[in-house]
């Protein structure tokens, strides 16, 4: 199998960002993988790992996904079929869920149960959406947390989260006003709610733990 991560363009997320922060995470980890942006299902389908970007609206990013032909298939039989390693970022971390509540109901990828709600912080004061540094606290052991120090902070931009219906997808949280899933995921699957490419040092790391997760 190549070595490359595929970074799916579907109209949405920070491409160009994430595609810098992933090389120097290629680089600084020695990984060896090409970063590869792309909306060809078939370079997906041959790629090592794949990453999901995502900024804006649930169902705009839901359906820019599946406007692309093959795209849906080929994500699930990567992922869900052969166990490529797969990273969400963002609203590509909410389309994992079954169902987003963002201006209406729409069907997710259902890769995780639960639903993607609006934060509604018991702090009056706190402004939605929730955008700057937050700590990160840690439930689970992890490939993608090791050597990270407890409280890293780390760069959010959103107004929405993942509701996971299992406790056992949730692999940290942050705090905001009440506990926001920060890192979901199972299996190969994973995903953040902060994002990686925005949060300098500390996101670096964490997307050169990814690029050698064995899962």
């Amino acid at each position: 199998m190549a070595t490359t991560v595929a970074l799916i363009d579907y109209g949405s997320g920070n491409l160009r960002s994430a595609a810098k922060a992933l090389v120097r995470a290629a680089e600084r980890s020695g990984s060896g993988h090409e970063i590869v942006i792309t909306s060809d299902p078939n370079r997906v389908a041959e790629a090592e790992r794949i990453v999901l970007p995502g900024v804006g609206a649930f169902a705009d990013c839901m359906s820019g996904l599946t406007s692309i032909d093959g795209m849906l298939p080929a994500l699930r039989d990567s992922v869900l079929g052969r166990g490529v390693p797969f990273l969400g970022i963002c609203v590509g971390m909410q389309l994992l869920a079954e169902w987003g509540r963002e201006h209406g109901d729409c069907k997710g990828l259902g890769w995780l149960e639960g639903e993607v709600v609006r934060i509604a912080p018991l702090e009056p004061g706190l402004k939605i959406p929730h955008m700057g540094w937050n700590a990160l606290s840690v439930l689970q052991p992890h490939k993608l947390f090791e050597g990270m120090r407890e409280g890293t902070d780390v760069y959010f931009v959103h107004s929405y989260f993942l509701r996971a219906r299992h406790s056992s997808h949730i692999l940290a949280t942050t705090d905001y006003g009440g506990s926001i899933p920060a890192v979901v995921g199972r299996d190969n699957i994973a995903g953040t709610q902060f994002h990686p490419e925005k949060s300098q040092e500390e996101g670096l790391e964490f997307l050169a733990r990814y690029l050698s997760w064995r899962p």
